[in-house]
């Protein structure tokens, strides 16, 4: 019988929101990077961001600034068009994620069909891993789509956790069910595994718990909102203490 190993998960915060909220006025109300360096100083293990191409919320500036100050891991996500390919490997980042995402939405809603694209992925993996970059694919939670990525040379797979999230109030073990079946084909591949995506501090302990070999999870709006009410600091303590 395969056996999951227990490790701690580290706690990548997206920073997109506050990026937005400073936005909204044209301004630098919160000061983006003042943020980020606070936010690890209350114990995050990463940053995230995720420009997209119309720069709604992280601008391109934004990641090269960034990329000079954060002391901890930074991840950058994004769908490898050409400008973000090329702002990627100027950078160096610690991993970049490479996401389906439209120009429009408004949101990540989908993982990659890693068979169907795998010749336009292995591309963008063979560049970013050439330059010793990790790199991790965003995924539904298919453990064909996990085997796709690990045979187009993926260090990791990041599992899209919108489903799981929303299904988790009315059936948890039933949302958790194709999450821990492509656990265990990620675990059987040795394929490092990420989540994100509508996480949130009700939900996370039984997805940590069902998904004991996850190495890192991404939490952006939930962890924003419910510092809104209990604070930056309070909020990745918690968090940290679930992970861990």
């Amino acid at each position: 019988m395969l056996k999951l190993v227990i490790l701690k998960t580290r706690l990548s915060v997206n920073v997109n929101k506050i990026a937005t909220l400073r936005n909204s006025r044209g301004q630098n109300m919160p000061n983006l990077l003042k943020v980020v360096q606070d936010i690890e100083g209350y114990g995050s293990d990463g940053i995230t961001i995720h420009p997209r191409p119309d720069q709604r919320h992280i601008k391109y500036k934004d990641a090269l600034d960034l990329s000079k100050i954060v002391k901890s891991e930074l991840n950058i996500e994004g769908n490898p068009i050409n400008k973000f390919m090329n702002l990627v490997l100027k950078i160096n980042p610690t991993q970049v994620t490479l996401v389906p995402d439209g120009i429009n939405n408004i949101t990540s809603n989908s993982g990659w069909d890693t068979i169907k694209y795998s010749d336009f992925l292995a591309e963008k993996i063979d560049k970013l891993k050439s330059c010793g970059i990790r790199t991790s694919i965003f995924v539904n939670p298919d453990p064909k789509m996990v085997r796709g990525a690990y045979e187009i040379g993926a260090d990791r797979i990041e599992l899209y956790t919108y489903q799981y999230a929303h299904q988790f109030k009315i059936d948890k073990e039933k949302a958790i069910s194709e999450y821990y079946q492509s656990a265990i084909e990620a675990n059987k591949l040795g394929i490092g595994i990420n989540a994100g995506h509508d996480l949130n501090l009700e939900n996370i302990s039984f997805f940590k718990e069902k998904i004991s070999n996850l190495l890192e999870v991404s939490i952006g709006h939930a962890l924003i909102t419910e510092s809104l009410y209990n604070g930056f600091e309070n909020v990745i303590s918690k968090y940290k203490e679930i992970l861990r």
